[in-house]
């Protein structure tokens, strides 16, 4: 065979090869909530099944931002109120949802820092009114503390204290940065996977204010690889699969 032909069918099997090789990557899109759980699932069916799953995660308001403007994923997972948006939006499938679990909202401070009294509603509200500074995102944690601020008749009190960030990571860096009797809340999961960077969880909000948030996996509506989404969705609702999410703090 001519060198020159030999190459180009040889250009012809690695472009195939690398095809397929994409073809078998699964790629999710979910909120940061879901991050350590979904890490250790998809190690989990990796090794079940052999394919990769691929993730990116973003806040529910980006993600649909994103999905908007043409972001591609085989899988998507939100709660319940932005599913319904990412399904009108034709970007999800409408049947076919998995629930995954619910995730609590947890306070979080610097690793030797003053430890707040939790206790209670109304020790909680003494604390906050005490810090130096109250932090939380704009994710669906944040949206709820937020709301909570309100509720509890703290919001005008704390709003030259409050600061509000993107999501987790930008959250908790700043706790980190901090010096004093910083006070932050986020999600159950995204504090837990931040213990060995320095911060340290509280414990959870006191039970009479504590808010769920519910996760759930659809695939999308033009799914690349949609034999691979079917089958990592199928491990979703294994057991296997509940005994990781409760390991990391989704009930």
């Amino acid at each position: 065979m001519e060198p020159a032909k030999r190459n180009t069918i040889l250009a012809i099997a690695l472009a195939c090869c690398g095809f397929s090789a994409r073809a078998a990557e699964v790629r999710v899109l979910s909120p940061s909530a879901m991050h350590s759980s979904l890490e250790a699932l998809a190690e989990a069916h990796r090794k079940q099944s052999g394919d990769e799953v691929k993730l990116a995660f973003e806040t529910a308001p980006a993600m649909r931002k994103k999905l908007a403007a043409g972001e591609i994923a085989d899988i998507i997972i939100v709660p319940p109120a932005a599913m319904l948006q990412v399904v009108e939006m034709g970007k999800a499938a409408p049947t076919g949802h998995h629930v995954l679990g619910r995730v609590g909202v947890g306070v979080v401070i610097r690793a030797g820092a003053p430890v707040p009294d939790i206790s209670s509603t109304e020790a909680l509200k003494r604390s906050l009114l005490a810090a130096d500074s109250v932090a939380y995102n704009h994710a669906s944690s944040g949206v709820y503390v937020e709301s909570l601020m309100k509720k509890l008749g703290l919001a005008e009190a704390l709003e030259a204290k409050t600061v509000r960030h993107r999501d987790a990571l930008e959250s908790f860096t700043h706790l980190l940065k901090g010096e004093g009797r910083e006070i932050g809340f986020g999600g159950m999961t995204e504090i837990v996977r931040w213990r060995d960077k320095g911060l340290r969880l509280v414990g959870p909000l006191p039970a009479d204010i504590q808010n769920y948030t519910t996760y759930m996996a659809a695939l999308s509506t033009e799914p690349p690889n949609l034999e691979g989404a079917r089958a990592f969705l199928r491990f979703l609702a294994s057991p296997a699969a509940k005994a990781i999410l409760l390991a990391h703090g989704v009930d």
